[in-house]
């Protein structure tokens, strides 16, 4: 997920744009996110790091900034990001409904286990842990945002697109870190 390298490029131009916006004019914070935005590409080229990242990163940028820019408001900046939780939420629940749950999913893709683990059902049950605690993390995100984003709070939003980013990510990631160990070890059994 970048480390923390990762932690720092991906906030910056959060924390670069609201402030802009406040100080000059919402034309002045958009140029100033796709410039930190592609400072950190550049810096990535420079150290000869995996550029990918900063690239996925810059164009994520773009859109949010594209999106202020169409909107003519500050908070549209995280409009993408707001609906793109209530999508991953509703992705990661509806794969429980369907008893796909999307963790095992991708684990069994990851580590060369396909779907054998489906055969098991407290690995099944485990997983089904791990993709609701991501479903509550998008979901959560969703929520309050969107709340933030309705009330004209574009301060507090960067707050809670910060706050909200990488810390229920890390707990999100514990969950699952558990579930896969639990599963793998039911399917072992």
């Amino acid at each position: 997920m970048g480390g923390l390298s990762g932690l720092v490029s991906s906030t910056l131009p959060v924390i670069v744009f609201v402030p802009a916006n406040s100080l000059f004019e919402l034309t002045v914070a958009i140029w100033a996110a796709l410039a930190v935005a592609l400072g950190v590409t550049i810096w990535r080229l420079a150290k000869r790091t995996p550029i990918q990242p900063a690239i996925s990163g810059f164009f994520g940028v773009g859109i949010c900034a594209f999106i202020a820019y169409r909107t003519g408001d500050a908070k549209g900046y995280f409009l993408f990001g707001i609906y793109t939780s209530l999508v991953y939420g509703a992705v990661f629940v509806l794969s429980i409904v369907a008893r796909w749950p999307l963790v095992g999913v991708v684990w069994g893709y990851l580590n060369g286990g396909g779907t054998s683990w489906r055969s098991n059902r407290r690995s099944v049950y485990a997983y089904d842990i791990a993709t609701l605690a991501w479903a509550v993390v998008f979901g959560a995100r969703y929520l309050v945002q969107s709340q933030l984003y309705d009330s004209d709070q574009t301060g507090w939003l960067a707050v809670a697109r910060i706050g909200m980013g990488w810390p229920l990510t890390g707990v999100a990631l514990l969950v699952t870190f558990w579930a896969v160990r639990r599963a793998d070890r039911a399917s072992a059994a």
